[in-house]
């Protein structure tokens, strides 16, 4: 596990942040904290929390802008908290937004250092078994051309299609490694898409692709499905 991880809670509360610094303490947990936009920003710019953890009520800023103005920033994962008598809205509006998991308030410290745990021992997996994308300008494959320099893709025929954050961070991901099973878990890891209330955000991602990839879909698949284990791009990859 991370020596001595370092944890940003974005919290107004004085009394909260005296608790859950203190409980974090003990378990070998460095809490810092924020609750100005400039503050918190500025975190993410230094040295990147390995934690975030985000109370959605706060009086000085709006919770959500917040959290969409840290996920276009940073992939640090993120809890974010309010109170359970709010609305279920909240919630689902805040995994949509980049949010890995949600926590009621009031919240157990012990159920908060679980949480952290969990999110710790997911980036060491991730970070040791997904490869880094290669130092290259960009790939290409099945006539197709990502440049990662300005995030454009190009089709056989040379015009641009448009991806989204997360299609472009999946596409990424396959194109780091070309003909290799990657699992669902894998791939949530490699790009951030966060699960949503079905648990099905990956598999609805891999067709929002493939319909860009693939417009025609009686041709042969350039991303197959190997069913209850994964997806893998099987074309032949180029870097450049």
């Amino acid at each position: 596990m991370i020596s001595k991880p370092r944890i940003l809670l974005i919290d107004e509360d004085p009394a909260i942040q005296r608790a859950v610094r203190s409980y974090l303490e003990q378990y070998n947990m460095n809490t810092v904290t924020a609750y100005e936009r400039r503050d918190v920003l500025r975190h993410f710019g230094v040295s990147e929390p390995n934690v975030a953890i985000l109370d959605l009520q706060l009086s000085r800023m709006d919770g959500f802008a917040l959290l969409r103005e840290i996920r276009s920033r940073s992939d640090v994962p993120v809890i974010v908290a309010a109170r359970r008598d709010r609305d279920d809205v909240d919630w689902v509006v805040g995994l949509e937004l980049g949010a890995d998991q949600y926590l009621g308030k009031p919240f157990g410290l012990r159920e908060l250092v679980a949480r952290i745990r969990a999110m710790l021992r997911r980036q060491k997996v991730s970070h040791a078994a997904i490869p880094r994308p290669p130092d290259c300008r960009g790939w290409q494959f099945g006539g197709w051309l990502l440049d990662r320099r300005s995030r454009r893709l190009t089709d056989p025929n040379g015009v641009p299609v448009t991806l989204t954050k997360s299609e472009y961070a999946l596409l990424v991901a396959f194109l780091s490694a070309p003909r290799r099973l990657l699992s669902r878990e894998h791939i949530l890891q490699a790009t951030h898409v966060h699960k949503d209330i079905s648990g099905r955000s990956v598999d609805v991602q891999v067709l929002r692709l493939r319909r860009k990839l693939e417009p025609d879909m009686g041709a042969a698949r350039m991303i197959e499905t190997e069913r209850g284990l994964g997806y893998a791009l099987a074309v032949r990859v180029e870097r450049f």
